[in-house]
């Protein structure tokens, strides 16, 4: 499965970012060894049902102990059977752009 997830603390001062926040949360993910893709807005990461959720979980973790409050948004493609997924959904896309 595919999951795409944006995790953010709330509350924590107009002034402060939220950069060292998501940074721990990213370092989660990176340490997980999953196949994995961060951007400017969400963080997708590959692997089968339960590992990846509990990557997702301790992701959030590490923001909410730097935070009182925690904002997170999920998604998922979920699809048995498949893997490679995180590169091969672009390059599927990439190809029909290469035909057109």
């Amino acid at each position: 499965m595919l999951v795409a997830f944006s995790v953010a603390p709330s509350g924590v001062g107009e002034s402060d970012g939220v950069s060292e926040a998501v940074a721990a949360a990213v370092k989660v993910v990176r340490d997980s060894g999953l196949p994995h893709e961060t951007t400017s807005m969400f963080t997708t990461i590959e692997g089968e049902w339960d590992e990846v959720m509990d990557v997702v979980k301790r992701a959030t973790e590490a923001v909410s102990a730097q935070a009182p409050r925690t904002s997170l948004v999920l998604k998922a493609d979920i699809r048995p059977g498949h893997s490679g997924q995180l590169r091969a959904k672009v390059d599927r896309i990439e190809q029909h752009l290469r035909e057109q």
